[in-house]
């Protein structure tokens, strides 16, 4: 008998303060910087984001999207028997202990289940959905939680306008149960390390001090001109994988990075935009987060209901790539 990676639960959540473009401006305008609601939409689609509280860390917020994840699914913590969290910003410097395994003790799970992070920025949840898969099919695992979260306001520098008003901070989570129903039917993910300039946070730890930038960099057009071609080529892989077309797919949730990057990946698939799960408007670029974040808002909000055809697709930097097409 087959065995398929069915998602049993989902879950989600952003830190309080909201922060909505008009009020960004304001506080951009108080180091001389200018811009404004109407430049910050034009270009990407967000009308506001959401920023942690200092003492909020990723594992903080992946615990409240895991512990919701949990409820959906009507599971206890000693009932997940792995765990794999996506972020590029772990609670420690250096990325270890893993954000992983402090999410599995802020659970209180005691079970000794395995805990891990993976670094794929915001390709990361698809990353940890593609690995989830293959160990639920080959039967070594029966629950895994899979959770991006990002506090990316830690990492923008807030005088350089084309990137601090971009990003956002959350936590998405997805629980993928074992099951002899079609559940995740073809993944695939690809890198390629020759772009890793366009998009990366150039700093590194030297001597006990941090040597260069600690703050995001962005090449908003090389990232653009290579998101869309390489979000088309993957979705047609993992298509052409599971034998459906996009007129199969009632449900396209891409990684929220600017709406621009969405409009021409749905125009190149021949998805209409009404089938496209948005959140960028009130959530910003959630890196990681940003997939689990729209399929929890999706299911939540009605959209998206069980037996329907989904496909999820991410980029990051890396420069990082890939896609997962499932049954929900």
């Amino acid at each position: 008998m087959a065995i398929f990676a069915k998602i049993a639960g989902t879950g989600s959540y952003l830190p309080e303060h909201r922060i909505d473009n008009h009020q960004l401006a304001e506080m951009l305008s108080k180091d001389g910087i200018e811009t404004s609601d109407d430049w910050i939409f034009s270009r990407s689609g967000i009308k506001a984001r959401h920023f942690a509280q200092k003492n909020q860390m990723a594992s903080d917020l992946a615990v409240l999207a895991a512990q919701q994840a949990l409820t959906d699914a009507g599971l206890e913590p000693n009932q997940i028997d792995l765990i794999i969290l996506a972020t590029s910003t772990p609670d420690n410097l250096g990325g270890f202990p893993s954000t992983a395994s402090s999410v599995q003790h802020k659970l209180g799970i005691t079970s000794g289940c395995g805990a891990f992070d993976v670094q794929a920025v915001c390709s990361g949840f698809i990353y940890g959905t593609h690995l989830a898969n293959a160990l639920i099919k080959n039967g070594d695992h029966q629950r895994i939680l899979v959770i991006g979260t990002e506090v990316f306001s830690r990492i923008l520098d807030m005088k350089d306008r084309t990137t601090c008003v971009l990003f956002g901070d959350g936590a998405g989570a997805v629980i993928y149960e074992a099951s002899d129903e079609p559940g995740i039917i073809s993944s695939a993910i690809h890198s390629d390390g020759s772009h890793q300039q366009i998009l990366c946070v150039p700093g590194y730890i030297g001597h006990g001090t941090i040597q260069g930038s600690a703050y995001l960099t962005m090449d908003g057009q090389a990232v653009f001109k290579l998101a869309v071609k390489m979000l088309e080529k993957v979705a047609t892989e993992v298509l052409e994988k599971a034998k459906l077309t996009t007129t199969d797919i009632d449900w396209l949730i891409p990684h929220q990075a600017n709406i621009r990057i969405m409009e021409g990946t749905a125009k190149k698939l021949g998805i209409p935009l009404e089938q496209v799960i948005v959140t960028l408007t009130e959530q910003g670029n959630t890196s990681a987060a940003s997939i689990p974040l729209a399929l929890d808002a999706g299911i939540r909000g009605g959209k998206i209901t069980r037996g329907q055809h989904l496909l999820l697709e991410g980029v990051g930097g890396g420069f990082t790539w890939g896609a997962a097409c499932l049954r929900y």
